[in-house]
């Protein structure tokens, strides 16, 4: 198996299960509590290496009670932690996550040590990356380090992808026309490109223009539509599946994380997309963020009930 690094931001979920969003100034009572790991990058690795891949991790942890447990579930999974560092007098990152009874949610996000993860730690973690198959990045770690680690993972000839979320205006077009994969959601696709997406004919027309600015592949994740691929193997869809959700926290990172384990295996786009999306569908079905992503046993046999 070919490693996949993970280069981006760890998080302790803070979920609270709601009927609906208080109004300003009111108190509600909320049916239900739960706390979990998450973070994006956190939560594609973990989607990664419970599928059976290979993944190293670069990410910052804070100085208090929220690291031991985040690193314990990094190697609960297998994850190489070598390079995922204590930040003194740091808080370590958070996110309030607000579930609604349809199944949609609200979050929040505190970056805290994450921020604090820099082109040096890329630097320092060098020799470890040029032996991986597939660098991964997010938005929740500071541009200067997402920027960074995509020149490097260019100039090592290292396929490099960037999940850009949470999204925001203003991204580097320099940067952007280096990337292998590019993997938004609609929203995050329009902000991006400035362009309205209302429709599948309009993500692939805003997929479109990506792709004649560079990028190799774009992948719009379209929810329970499916996705969408625009790229140099043409243009296709891969369409959704329908379940009963519960819970669509991280399904969109349970998307990345088994499109970058298939691919990084055999390079087969259509099918490493097949099964991220069937993977995505599979994660809603339980409440949670990585708790609710099934490991290789389990997703076989919800692939076998299709």
């Amino acid at each position: 198996m070919n490693k996949i690094a993970v280069i981006g931001s760890n998080m302790v979920d803070l979920i609270t299960y709601i009927d609906r969003m208080p109004a300003q100034g009111e108190t509600l009572e909320a049916p239900n509590f739960a706390m979990g790991c998450g973070g994006k990058g956190a939560n594609q690795a973990v989607a990664a290496a419970k599928l059976g891949a290979d993944v190293l991790m670069l990410s910052k942890v804070g100085d208090d009670m929220f690291a031991d447990n985040t690193l314990g579930n990094f190697k609960r999974y297998g994850i190489d932690t070598q390079f995922v560092q204590r930040v003194p007098g740091v808080s370590s990152g958070v996110a309030p996550i607000f579930v609604q009874s349809d199944s949609h949610n609200s979050i929040l996000i505190v970056k805290g040590a994450n921020a604090h993860l820099k082109p040096a730690d890329i630097d320092a973690a060098q020799a470890a990356l040029r032996d991986c198959t597939l660098i991964v990045l997010q938005l929740e770690i500071e541009l200067e380090t997402v920027y960074y680690a995509i020149e490097f993972a260019k100039a090592n000839g290292i396929p490099v992808l960037l999940n850009p979320a949470p999204a925001v205006k203003g991204l580097s077009r320099e940067h952007l026309s280096q990337l292998d994969f590019f993997i938004p959601n609609e929203t995050e696709l329009a902000l991006v490109t400035g362009l309205v997406i209302n429709s599948v004919d309009s993500a692939r027309a805003a997929a479109l223009q990506l792709v004649q600015d560079g990028i190799r592949h774009v992948i719009v994740t379209l929810g329970e539509k499916g996705a969408l691929y625009v790229g140099e193997e043409g243009e296709f869809r891969v369409e959704g599946i329908k379940v009963d959700a519960r819970d669509t926290t991280g399904a969109g990172d349970a998307f990345i994380g088994c499109f970058a384990r298939h691919w990084s295996e055999d390079g087969d786009m259509r099918n490493a997309m097949t099964r991220a999306v069937a993977y995505s569908a599979c994660s809603v079905t339980g409440l949670g963020t990585q708790s609710s992503y099934p490991d290789a046993a389990a997703f076989s046999h919800f692939l076998d009930t299709l």
